[in-house]
């Protein structure tokens, strides 16, 4: 790789970290004054509670740290455990008040910003195994937690919605999941619907992403 790319390499990669702490900063005041009450109501995502969002994005956090520390030793990490490791720490996690709530999503989040810091070049270029067991490159991990961040911070429900993404994190993003939809179309039937293409950048992308559904656009296929 040339000095060049490397440098391309770095700068994109200290966008996604930039970004994404902004995200983490802006989670953490909509969660201010959050009450057990409102942690046991229902959050957008099925069978979800609030209680059941916290909980999944303080151990997103510990499983991204799970991998650049596998990584710092020159392995090949696995992201969880298992998924019903994972599932069950949600689960289990979810039913708390509050306060331990947001202490925990905290303390995760500047676990991660911590390994982040302290992560060298050897660390960045390692891979990990994510949930599915599928190689992810470590490289990769800013930009997939920023993900998180930003749309579960909406599925929330908190005052915080898909409108409210960050526009950079929208520009990014859209590019990604415009080429994944294309990538599952037949030849000649890759461009949008013009229904999409007139929706914001921020309404598209929740459309791809599976989060609204939009009069006249069939829901997107899964990945």
């Amino acid at each position: 790789m040339s000095e060049s790319e490397q440098r391309k390499i770095a700068n994109l990669l200290n966008e996604h970290v930039a970004g994404c702490a902004s995200a983490h900063q802006r989670l953490l005041a909509s969660l201010e004054n959050l009450t057990d009450a409102q942690c046991r109501q229902d959050s957008l995502l099925p069978n979800w509670s609030r209680g059941h969002v916290l909980t999944h994005l303080a151990r997103n956090a510990d499983s991204h740290v799970n991998l650049l520390q596998s990584a710092v030793r020159g392995e090949v990490g696995k992201q969880y455990p298992s998924i019903e490791k994972r599932n069950a720490d949600i689960e289990s996690g979810s039913s708390r008040n509050a306060s331990e709530l947001v202490v925990d999503l905290r303390v995760s989040i500047y676990g991660l910003e911590a390994a982040w810091a302290s992560a060298n070049e050897k660390v960045w270029s390692g891979q990990g195994r994510n949930l599915g067991g599928n190689i992810i490159e470590i490289s990769s991990l800013v930009f997939l937690r920023w993900r998180e961040v930003e749309f579960h911070h909406a599925d929330l429900n908190l005052g915080f919605g898909y409108d409210d993404l960050t526009p950079l994190y929208v520009r990014l993003e859209l590019d990604q999941q415009i080429m994944l939809w294309r990538s599952r179309k037949p030849m000649g039937m890759t461009e949008l619907p013009d229904i999409a293409k007139k929706l914001s950048p921020s309404q598209r992308l929740a459309w791809l992403m599976g989060r609204v559904v939009v009069d006249g656009l069939a829901k997107p296929e899964p990945l």
